[in-house]
């Protein structure tokens, strides 16, 4: 996955860097660019009801708790910063790799 999204390894799992679509017809990964992952959102960007789909969301396709994955920059933007507990860069790597074929 060398063109996909920078995943930088911290003590205890991951940061990744995601692009955010709200309001899609539908919650998917829509690929990457050598800058971040691409998700589209059915949540509208009000009220955190977008982060919390984005968590949510990101936890059921990479398999970990919800409280696992933390919103820790971009509250208010489309490009985010999300810790990911419990995940090594190999396996967060092989997941979204998986998830964009």
């Amino acid at each position: 996955m060398a063109d996909g999204p920078p995943i930088k390894p911290v003590p205890g799992g991951v940061i990744l860097t995601v692009r955010v679509t709200p309001r899609s017809h539908r919650n998917e990964i829509v690929g990457a660019d050598g800058q971040a992952l691409r998700v589209k959102l059915t949540a509208p960007p009000v009220g955190g009801a977008a982060n919390a789909a984005l968590c949510e969301f990101l936890a059921s396709v990479l398999g970990v708790r919800t409280s696992a994955v933390t919103l820790i920059a971009g509250q208010t933007s489309r490009r985010k910063v999300i810790r990911l507990e419990g995940v090594t860069p190999e396996q967060a790597r092989s997941l979204l790799a998986d998830l964009q074929s």
